[in-house]
Order: structure tokens, then C-alpha cells, then sequence
């Protein structure tokens, strides 16, 4: 394994985990100790972990972790959320997605759907004699873009945009000036915080700019957020939590999630 494998092994490691240390780590990586300790301070380095007195763990920016690094964390949470959240999505429908990973598993569970073709076990819309497409995404993700793009069942829109390299969503004002010309029935948006009082919100403004506006042209919005995120505040808020509709979340922390049924708020727990 060479230092780039090892480098990627080590941040996956750390985003499953939250906490590294040198000696199991080098016993995994079958490296020596000294190997993981260097790996580690030139992470350190790039602020992609803080070093700590025998390994390492995230640090506060640990949403600047590339997306790939990210999606092995509740997993098993985002794939039921997605699930339930792909249900809501009747054929004909327009729906928006902002990027994360939990909104990926959303657009996995479109694409997954047998009753539109592209599914297991159902028949592609072209062998009914129906060229249509059963589902038009909108998306200012480059990784849902693409995973979708090959699924005849879904039409794929992307607004332009600069590419953040940590989420791989597109910002600013190509991107807005797209989608602001479209209207969506349902958006299901991800973020990095969902507080009953305050909203979801987003670290970074920039992002927090355009999933705004994706929420704002939707005639339903969805959160979809696994229960970390729940009761947590970020920097840029991306929506009141008057304005949303549904929250879909895990069945992890029935305390945090019973305070937005409280404030009125339709709450699934996948």
C-alpha cells in the first residue's frame, strides 16, 4: 500500500470511527507505527485531522473531509432514510437534491425503484412504449448527476455552478440563476444541522446559499438528516423550520426528534 492508499485508508478509517489510534491502526494498515504516525501529521497538516497523544481524531472542519471519507458513517441510517424518503416520490414528479451523503442515498433509492423500470425486476418505460421519463432530478450535485445520468427511468438537470471539492455541489451565481428558472414538486434537502428552533442549516454560506434557493422553488420540502445531525446549530442557515414540511430522519434519538413533532412538524422515522 502506498502512501496515497494508505492516506485514503486512514481518512476512511477516521470517518467511520471519529478517533484513530497509531497502534491498532498500523496493525490494520500492517505498516509500522512510525508509518502511520508520519501519514498522520501530514494530515494534520492539510486540517484534515487533528493529531492527538496516540493517534488522531475529527476535528471542528470535519465537514471539509471529501465526500467519499464521509459516506460510510451511518450508512445503514441513510439507506433506510433514503428509502422512506424515495417513497414520497410519486411518477411525473419533479424533485430536487442537493449534494451529501445522505441525499445520495435518496437518489440511489429513486433509481432503485422497480415500479419505474431501472430497478430490479421491472421493465424499462421504452418497453411499454412509454419514452417519458418516470422522475425528473434537479441537482447541484456532480456525484448524484452522474450516478443518475445512466438510468433512463430519471431525467437528469444540473445547474451550473463552481464545484466545491469537499461536497462536490455547485455554488454560486451560475447555479442560481438556473434554478431559479425551475420549479420543483418536492425537494429533499440534506444539511448539516436540523434545530427545532432555528432550522437546518449549513457550515459553509456558500452552500447554504443554494440549497436555499433549491427549498424556496419547491412546492415540498423535505429534510432528510440522520439523527446526529438533530438539535445541532451550524453557521448559515439554510431554512426556517416553518418552512419545512417533512423531516426524515433515524429511529436513533426519539427524544431529539419528538422535539420538531412538538413544534408541529411532520417527522418520519426510517
Amino acid at each position: 500500500m502506498n502512501q496515497h492508499e494508505r492516506h485514503g485508508a486512514l481518512l476512511r478509517l477516521l470517518a467511520e470511527r471519529g478517533r484513530l489510534d497509531v497502534e491498532a491502526v498500523a496493525v490494520e494498515v500492517a505498516v509500522s507505527a512510525a508509518t502511520i504516525r508520519r501519514d498522520l501529521d501530514q494530515l494534520a497538516e492539510q486540517q484534515l485531522l487533528v493529531r492527538t497523544r496516540g493517534g488522531a481524531v475529527q476535528n471542528d472542519v470535519a465537514y471539509d473531509l471529501p465526500l467519499r471519507h464521509r459516506a460510510g458513517r451511518d450508512a445503514a441510517e441513510k439507506e433506510r432514510i433514503g428509502r422512506a424518503a424515495a417513497a414520497m416520490v410519486g411518477r411525473g414528479m419533479v424533485v430536487g437534491l442537493n449534494g451529501g451523503t445522505t441525499t445520495a442515498a435518496v437518489a440511489r433509492a429513486l433509481a432503485a425503484r422497480a415500479d419505474w423500470g431501472d430497478g430490479e425486476g421491472g421493465l424499462p418505460d421504452a418497453a411499454r412504449g412509454d419514452d417519458r421519463p418516470a422522475v425528473t432530478v434537479v441537482t447541484n450535485a456532480l456525484n448524484i448527476a452522474a450516478e443518475l445520468a445512466v438510468r433512463r427511468s430519471v431525467k437528469v438537470v444540473v445547474s451550473g455552478g463552481v464545484a466545491m471539492p469537499s461536497s462536490y455541489e455547485l455554488v454560486g451565481p451560475l447555479a442560481g440563476h438556473i434554478l431559479r428558472e425551475i420549479r420543483l414538486d418536492i425537494a429533499f434537502v440534506g444539511a448539516d444541522a436540523v434545530d427545532a428552533e432555528h432550522g437546518a442549516s449549513a457550515r459553509d454560506e456558500h452552500e447554504a446559499s443554494i440549497n436555499a434557493l433549491l427549498a424556496a422553488q419547491a412546492g415540498k420540502l423535505v429534510v432528510v438528516a440522520d439523527s446526529t445531525k438533530l438539535g445541532v446549530r451550524t453557521f448559515a442557515r439554510i431554512c426556517p423550520p416553518a418552512d419545512i414540511d417533512v423531516l426524515v430522519t433515524d429511529d436513533r434519538a426519539a427524544d431529539r426528534a419528538r422535539r420538531f413533532e412538538e413544534q408541529g412538524m411532520s417527522v418520519v422515522r426510517a
